[in-house]
């Protein structure tokens, strides 16, 4: 990536079964899908002159590697969706810390209004914040804290 835009970019990260939304469990996670999500996200992103790159992966280790090679790629803030890697990714949690870019947790559901199970976050304690419980806008809320940080930051 060109040097200047250096910390102008945002990853956003989406882990396990999200590339099902808008089919997957409709009344908790609504109809929207996520190509859907990254295309509002992606217009939103360029009209504030900010480069976006959305990842929706099943794998672990393929969101493990993105996050290590963002902080080459001049990324400055990660939305994440951990999604089922919530309760089990301390390997993921541990490539965040180590970047040390900056993020937010979201989740399309609220997670402590669910199973027991699942009001445990391992991203929780090490994120900037967290938006829970808004469906896709909630994407939209955490993007534009992210751009307004980039923006703030910028020299």
């Amino acid at each position: 990536m060109a040097k200047n835009t250096k910390s102008r970019m945002i990853l956003v990260l989406n882990g396990p079964n999200l590339n099902l939304l808008g089919t997957r469990e409709p009344h908790l996670y609504g109809r929207e899908t996520l190509a859907q999500i990254d295309r509002r996200l992606q217009a939103t992103a360029r009209a504030a002159g900010i480069a976006l790159e959305c990842l929706q992966s099943n794998h672990e280790g393929v969101l493990v590697d993105r996050v290590q090679k963002a902080k080459n790629d001049g990324v400055g803030f990660i939305l994440l969706n951990p999604a089922g890697f919530t309760y089990s990714s301390i390997a993921l949690r541990d490539a965040l810390t180590a970047v040390q870019i900056p993020f937010i947790e979201v989740h399309l559901s609220n997670i402590h209004a669910r199973e027991p199970w699942r009001a445990h976050s391992h991203f929780t304690a090490v994120a900037v914040g967290s938006v829970l419980g808004l469906g896709g806008r909630g994407y939209d809320l955490a993007l534009q804290y992210a751009i307004a940080q980039l923006k703030q930051a910028r020299p």
